[in-house]
């Protein structure tokens, strides 16, 4: 499976990912006919952010509104392993929903993205455009 993603998407997620270190940044991937087109950041509310993250329910919220209302759709979301591999962690697994969404997780120098589906995390491929 193949994740397609704008150059600016990738390059938002590892500036965040930059500036929140030591904490882990996260948000909300935003995009339409298969593909990644924005970001949504947001507050990383969850009380220990160097080895955690939780999304601030307000953005999410704010996040399905808005595509209910014609706006870019929810794709997944994305965060960061400062200190860790651009993989999913333990805790990553036993918290996922399980529901398709994509996941992008930035670590060590790089940005990988997943698929949470039934089975658990599926490794995507990566196609970046720049339209």
């Amino acid at each position: 499976m193949i994740a397609e993603v704008t150059s600016a998407v990738l390059e938002g997620i590892r500036a965040e990912a930059a500036a929140a270190d030591p904490r882990e940044c996260c948000g909300i991937l935003l995009g339409d006919g298969g593909t990644v087109r924005a970001l949504a950041p947001a507050r990383n509310v969850h009380p220990a952010p160097e080895t955690h993250f939780e999304i601030d329910p307000r953005a999410l919220i704010d996040a399905y509104r808005a595509a209910r209302g014609g706006g870019p759709q929810v794709m997944g979301y994305y965060h960061s392993h400062p200190h860790g591999p651009a993989e999913p962690s333990a805790t990553d697994r036993a918290s996922a929903a399980r529901d398709g969404r994509i996941w992008a997780i930035a670590g060590e120098g790089e940005v990988r993205f997943w698929r949470d589906d039934e089975a658990g995390f599926e490794p995507l491929s990566l196609r970046v455009i720049d339209r």
